[in-house]
């Protein structure tokens, strides 16, 4: 798996500047046949990780750029292989010269992920640190890029990697003492296996406890705006958004259809869907929009049940607030169109209420306060947090396993009977840093990858 790749590191449309990346044994050799430096020397003589400026060649040996290069030697490259860069035009026709002219030169496509898949081969990222890479280049907040840059630094290693040794350490030398009985090899007492394990369930509990926080940062909170018609959700999707996204008239039922946005609110990522009108569909779309709704709620996270203030409540915004109860999410209780004189029929919900004008955007900070409240950051340190379900399953499966193996040693049974139980940890941490983990769970996590990455 050493054979020179090389891929298109940057996007495909026109940009000031785009990056062509080459790695494996060999590169070098390669490069030689497309670059030029203006200094004259080879490729291989250019100094290490500094830009040199020079002229590229297609395959027919004319100038198609004036770029710079740079020589990453192994292993101190990102790949941990010899490894370079293009620093092109960002022309895309540019680049795919290039890219055919280092093809014709000896290198081949790189596939998706496989240059983050030879840094984890080649020891220069774990697991959890290469799946890092693919959350910093998806990151929508800037609390997800945050968790992201300080797993790629190794922060989720640096919590697992002490729990790992200290099992092992365990697991190690009882083994020892049942495989050499005639050296002079320390037993492992009961209490050191206890201690262990309670060390490791507090660990993993830490991390398990955490997860929701992840999940939020990485896939953000599904949330549904419903009430009945003209109370302004659409309104107030648009001010959430920034944009008018959504129709907006003074028509009731304008919003026949679920429709849905990306917008980060009080700091958290919400997959914000605003929805038809809750009330008796006057025809056959209406009501399948009415449908849809409904089946909205079901499927959200977080729920806004949006009511115009200046009105009188009717029995639609009646049903609003019993499906935001009954369906047993948080939800928030906002009184839109702050800005006209206010009914005073409106009572105390027992909920967060929020009054907001969608028309003006008075009230939109304390809605976000809201949803800051509902989903906090936590206590977790910056890298620590589960984004995937990958993740969340091993840390599970290694939490249950030392779960037996600690009931086993309360109820007598001798250490052999719960070290069983630590190598099913053992594995499934493995799994979780990549220590264990089989080559087709590896090929799955760096399918997910842009090719060039």
């Amino acid at each position: 798996m050493s054979e020179p790749i090389a891929a298109i590191a940057t996007g495909q449309s026109r940009c000031a500047i785009g990056i062509v990346r080459i790695s494996g044994a060999g590169c070098f050799a390669v490069c030689d046949k497309v670059f030029r430096a203006d200094s004259g020397k080879r490729f291989a003589e250019l100094p290490p990780r500094c830009l040199s400026l020079g002229s590229l060649s297609d395959c027919g040996g004319a100038v198609v750029d004036h770029a710079l290069a740079v020589r990453f030697p192994a292993p101190h490259s990102y790949t941990g292989e010899d490894c370079a860069e293009f620093h092109c035009h960002g022309s895309p026709v540019v680049l795919r010269e290039v890219l055919r002219a280092l093809f014709a030169a000896g290198a081949r496509q790189a596939t998706a992920g496989e240059f983050t898949k030879r840094a984890f081969l080649n020891g220069q990222l774990d697991l959890t640190e290469a799946e890092a890479v693919i959350d910093l280049i998806d990151a929508e907040t800037a609390a997800a890029a945050r968790n992201a840059a300080a797993q790629l630094d190794g922060a989720l290693r640096r919590v697992l990697e002490p729990l790992q040794d200290s099992l092992l350490e365990v697991a190690a030398r009882f083994y020892a003492v049942v495989d050499y009985p005639d050296e002079d090899i320390e037993d492992v007492r009961p209490g050191e296996i206890a201690d262990a394990l309670s060390r490791g369930i507090e660990s993993l509990d830490r991390l398990l406890n955490a997860c929701r926080r992840g999940q939020v940062l990485k896939s953000g909170v599904k949330t549904v705006l419903i009430g009945r018609p003209n109370a302004g959700k659409s309104s107030l999707f648009n001010a959430l958004a920034g944009f008018e996204r959504v129709i907006v008239t003074d028509i009731p039922g304008t919003t026949r259809d679920t429709v849905e946005e990306s917008i980060v609110c009080g700091g958290v990522l919400l997959r914000l869907t605003d929805t038809a009108g809750l009330r008796d569909a006057r025809d056959a779309v209406e009501s399948l929009g009415v449908a849809r709704s409904r089946k909205a709620v079901d499927a959200a996270d977080l729920i806004f049940v949006v009511v115009d203030g200046s009105a009188e409540p009717d029995a639609e915004d009646t049903e609003a607030v019993r499906l935001a109860w009954e369906s047993g999410k948080p939800w928030v209780f906002v009184r839109n169109k702050s800005d006209l004189p206010q009914s005073g029929g409106w009572t105390e919900t027992g909920v967060r209420t929020v009054e907001v004008s969608a028309k003006t955007g008075e009230g939109l900070s304390a809605l976000e306060s809201a949803v800051a409240e509902l989903f906090p950051d936590g206590d977790a340190a910056p890298g620590t947090l589960l984004t995937d379900q990958r993740q969340e399953d091993a840390a599970r499966r290694a939490r249950e396993a030392l779960y037996r193996a600690q009931n086993a040693l309360e109820s007598g049974f001798t250490p052999d009977a719960a070290l069983t139980d630590v190598e099913e940890a053992l594995e499934a941490i493995g799994e979780l840093t990549g220590r264990a983990a089989k080559e087709e769970l590896v090929s799955r996590i760096f399918s997910r990858f842009c090719v060039g990455k």
